[in-house]
């Protein structure tokens, strides 16, 4: 049976947490599949975004069409830019993504996130940079359903008096 070590002091102890937090950081790992690509998903409110890299000359591709003849607007198009300019990585990567669901708005938040998930599964040290930007982070925020006995999900029908 191993002996348990005793601490006599805030000192020690503080010491003892840090040797065994720097003994257990996290390691990331590449994730490739057979064609050397790095696969991905994203979401944004009800759109989802099956999203591949692979080393390339830049081009976007979305449902089989260019990034910018499927996103026409310029906010949708710097949305998806996002992740690869804060990584430094423009002209670097081809990303091909597939979306579904939601309207343009959604789907360019949820091609944004899984590009960014799928920067590091292809180079992991990128993660400090993206995470920064709050790119790897999921929005969360859906639109509320609505009540019964209510116009909206919060607007009452309108008051009437007599």
């Amino acid at each position: 049976m191993a002996e348990q070590e005793t601490i006599n002091s805030l000192e020690e102890l503080g010491e003892v947490n840090t040797a065994v937090a720097a003994d257990e950081a996290p390691v990331y790992v590449q994730k490739l599949d057979d064609q050397g690509r790095a696969y991905a998903t994203g979401k944004r409110k009800d759109a989802i975004a099956r999203v591949w890299i692979k080393p390339g000359s830049g081009k976007i591709t979305v449902n089989g069409r260019e990034m910018n003849k499927y996103f026409a607007r310029p906010v949708l198009q710097m949305v998806l830019q996002q992740p690869i300019v804060a990584a430094e990585r423009k002209d670097q990567y081809d990303i091909v993504a597939t979306v579904s669901g939601g309207g343009l708005s959604g789907q360019a938040g949820a091609v944004r996130h899984g590009i960014s998930k799928a920067l590091t599964y292809f180079e992991p040290e990128l993660r400090a940079v993206l995470k920064k930007g709050g790119f790897l982070t999921r929005d969360s925020r859906v639109v509320e359903r609505k009540k019964f006995g209510r116009a909206k999900a919060r607007r009452s029908f309108q008051f009437s008096k007599r």
